[in-house]
């Protein structure tokens, strides 16, 4: 039983339909849920940037000071905890540690456990910043989901992490136990 014809057409609809149309044996349901899956992070992306923009943020620069707002007071990580946070390669975060630090959102502080290496700290200039950005980002994301209810917003957030628990399990837990 089709549930969808009560509801708006969307974009991956008219191209469902054109997949359709010229190769009716295609099973195309897998592309309506990646087409819509990937047209929405494009959506949401576009909100948060806005979002961002109005803090003088970008992603790179979000990401950082909330990951250090995020481990609480002293607001300090090593660069290596928060490339493995924020997953991006060692010359990346260099680059974004170094335009927050000109910004004077954090600093760069040698690690008393460690004299060779450094810690980053968020500022109290970076704390502010971040901590009213992240208000405003997460109202950002009610705004985006808002056309579900919150039982459907709970549901789909299950579904998701269903997904992308699968993806992010370790090679060696997909693999079927041995008799």
């Amino acid at each position: 039983m089709d549930h969808s014809s009560n509801r708006p057409e969307d974009h991956v609809d008219r191209i469902l339909a054109e997949w359709r149309q010229g190769f009716p044996n295609l099973a195309t349901a897998p592309m309506g849920v990646v087409g819509r899956v990937r047209r929405l992070g494009t959506f949401f992306l576009r909100g948060m940037e806005e979002t961002w923009a109005k803090f003088d943020l970008n992603v790179a620069g979000f990401d950082v000071l909330s990951t250090l707002l995020r481990v609480g007071p002293p607001y300090s990580l090593s660069p290596g905890e928060l490339i493995a946070s924020t997953m991006v390669t060692s010359g990346t975060m260099t680059h974004r540690i170094d335009q927050l630090e000109r910004a004077g959102y954090v600093v760069r502080r040698a690690n008393r456990d460690d004299g060779r290496s450094v810690r980053i700290v968020l500022t109290d200039r970076g704390r502010k910043l971040i901590e009213q950005a992240l208000v405003a980002h997460v109202e950002t994301q009610a705004r985006l989901i808002e056309t579900l209810t919150p039982a459907e917003q709970d549901t789909l957030a299950a579904l998701l992490k269903k997904m992308l628990a699968e993806f992010e399990a370790p090679e060696s837990d997909k693999r079927d136990p041995e008799p």
